[in-house]
């Protein structure tokens, strides 16, 4: 039987350089990385999101996710990086719909990250055509971090700038042991 898959979770609100950070922890411990499902999802229907979308982008997440993960079994790593996970789906869904789908808060629950990387909102807003309210930046992040306190999750608040921010992460997955012995994953070989 082989050992479990160990997930990091890069978090957070919108432009606080969560792909980046996700991207570059995966080089940096030969992984797999996962890209944002809402953002592949919604790029893919190009119109607004709205509360009927919130099942799909779940759903496109988990099918990254797994998709990665048995990436990075089959080359006998030990570690996931993803770009937001299923909390940013609930939380998102609370804030901009008043609520999340049972179905989604469920799956959120079974797939918990072994560690979140929770982005800071100390860095310049970068528009894109999908982010909106930077003005909000700093209410979401209040939400994001009473979210991962309420469910007792380990987490680890990365801020300053892009460098400080790779060094803070890097440090808190080696801290939990969870950067020892990776090896074999993605371009380790």
């Amino acid at each position: 039987m082989s050992a479990r898959l160990l997930r990091v979770c890069v978090t957070g609100p919108e432009s606080t350089g969560k792909t980046t950070l996700a991207r570059r922890l995966a080089d940096r411990f030969h992984t797999e990385w996962v890209p944002e499902g809402s953002r592949v999802y919604a790029e893919r229907i190009g119109r607004a999101l709205t509360a009927d979308d919130v099942i799909p982008i779940a759903r496109e997440h988990i099918l990254l996710a797994d998709a990665a993960a048995e990436l990075v079994r089959r080359a006998h790593g030990r570690m996931l990086v993803l770009d937001t996970d299923l909390l940013s789906t609930v939380v998102y869904a609370r804030h901009y719909y008043g609520a999340s789908p049972r179905w989604v808060e469920r799956m959120e629950r079974e797939r918990r990250a072994d560690l979140y990387l929770l982005c800071d909102v100390d860095v310049p807003w970068l528009p894109d055509g999908i982010r909106d309210r930077p003005e909000n930046r700093g209410e979401m992040l209040a939400l994001f971090r009473e979210a991962i306190v309420r469910r007792g999750a380990k987490y680890k608040l990365v801020h300053g700038d892009w460098e400080s921010r790779f060094l803070i992460a890097v440090s808190a997955i080696e801290e939990m042991g969870l950067g020892a012995g990776l090896g074999a994953g993605r371009g380790a070989g």
